[in-house]
């Protein structure tokens, strides 16, 4: 396998997927709410909320609230429902589909995506959740820089969700590599996108329920693992764009075809008496 080197037997190098979901996500208010910066400053607010306005909402919200209203359901939301967006099932997942992609594609570029997925979770919203230091609703202190991942452990990094976080951008990811390095339909693609998005909303809807989360914990969430599929997918595309560009290059050497000589036949010269 190389960097995409080989394109898809089934997929054109600039198919109407391709160019709808460029044009759609480029040119509709969608795309303009998923933009990096969008996403940045959004996600930069609610950091600054959750830091100082939000904090009372928080601790009002915070009353795990299935323990009121139905405590028998407390083992499957915990076992089943929480599990969805774990770790330990949704990057399996991913890891498969950019394993079956990169075999089809001859091309080693969904398994670098998996894996710069995984490292922006694991640094990007993992350094978040060290860096602000915030505890779980249990605490009752909805202050950043109160806890911290070496003084309480798990119980010390609230925020951002990384469940919530996990839930975009891994399932994302995988969508975004089915759409872009398999034939599948535009209708396939935007089933599967709905399918990210009640994973997400399932997600933020356990962790609040359960108490696990403070609200601007899950808010938080939602917004870094978008930006970070954001980035993640522009880089790809920048890259594939790339690689196109190079394909198409006028002045690229030709493989010359089989049965022929690659060097250039140098006839002598001939002298005019």
């Amino acid at each position: 396998m190389v960097a995409d080197s080989q394109r898809s037997p089934t997929t054109p190098i600039d198919s109407p997927l391709d160019r709808g979901l460029s044009q759609a996500r480029s040119g509709s208010w969608i795309g303009r709410l998923t933009s990096p910066w969008t996403l940045a400053i959004s996600l930069l607010v609610v950091i600054l909320l959750a830091g100082g306005p939000l904090q009372q909402l928080d601790l009002f919200l915070a009353k795990m609230w299935l323990y009121r209203i139905n405590p028998d359901l407390i083992w499957f939301a915990q076992n089943v429902l929480d599990r969805i967006a774990s770790n330990a099932v949704c990057l399996p997942i991913l890891a498969v589909v950019a394993i079956v992609l990169a075999r089809r594609r001859r091309s080693w570029r969904p398994i670098i995506l998996t894996l710069m997925t995984e490292a922006a979770f694991l640094l990007g919203v993992g350094g978040m959740k060290v860096f602000l230091a915030r505890g779980v609703t249990y605490d009752r202190d909805p202050r950043f820089f109160q806890a911290g991942f070496f003084e309480k452990g798990s119980e010390g990094i609230s925020f951002p969700s990384g469940h919530a976080a996990e839930a975009v951008l891994i399932y994302g990811a995988a969508v975004y590599l089915i759409a872009r390095y398999s034939s599948a339909s535009p209708k396939l693609v935007r089933l599967l996108s709905w399918g990210v998005g009640a994973i997400t909303v399932n997600s933020v809807v356990v962790s609040f329920m359960l108490g696990w989360h403070w609200a601007s914990d899950l808010i938080g969430g939602v917004l870094a693992g978008g930006l970070f599929l954001r980035l993640l997918i522009d880089w790809d595309e920048r890259a594939r764009a790339r690689l196109g560009a190079e394909d198409d290059c006028p002045n690229r050497a030709v493989p010359p075809r089989e049965g022929t000589s690659s060097a250039v036949e140098v006839h002598p010269q001939r002298h005019l008496h």
